[in-house]
């Protein structure tokens, strides 16, 4: 694993598809992050409006209006401050599941996003826009509501490309 890698996330190939994996650290603890995973107003300040329902099967709505596309899903698995995964798509497009793992640590959460994409040229413009929706996160955690950060986001998909690269060559 390269350094850049170690910074940004890991990606690796499976089954002809692709799977990333980012982390952050919070002081807080799963119970505040799995909020912000899922209360529709904290959604609202660091992802886009939309409603999860907690349960299997459950509908997973999220509409980023007129900057994105409308997310219509169900929850694939849950435990309630442990883990949500679900899939980032809508309607007859390919499934893109997303998996959010909260692990308790001593003093706070790590919190660990798996993505499965497509493998295609959209791996790096994918794994930079939930970077930027990480730091946008860990600011809503702290209280501070961001815009979504351009500027993180092209740094990311330069990195997440170089990352590719290196570890998706073979």
């Amino acid at each position: 694993m390269s350094a850049k890698s170690k910074a940004w996330g890991r990606l690796s190939r499976r089954d002809g598809r692709v799977i990333a994996k980012l982390k952050r650290s919070t002081d807080h603890d799963p119970a505040e992050v799995w909020a912000m995973l899922t209360n529709p107003a904290n959604l609202a300040n660091w992802l886009a409006p939309g409603t999860i329902e907690q349960w299997p099967g459950g509908s997973v709505k999220i509409d980023f209006g007129q900057s994105g596309s409308a997310i219509d899903s169900y929850v694939r698995a849950i435990k309630p401050e442990r883990l949500l995964e679900y899939s980032w798509s809508a309607g007859n497009e390919p499934q893109r599941p997303i998996r959010w793992d909260l692990l308790p640590e001593s003093e706070g959460t790590t919190v660990e996003l798996t993505l499965l994409l497509p493998d295609d040229h959209r791996v790096a413009i994918s794994c930079a826009g939930w970077d930027a929706h990480l730091e946008m996160l860990m600011a809503s955690l702290e209280g501070i509501h961001i815009h979504f950060p351009a500027d993180r986001f092209r740094e990311a998909r330069a990195a997440f490309s170089a990352i590719a690269e290196e570890e998706l060559a073979a």
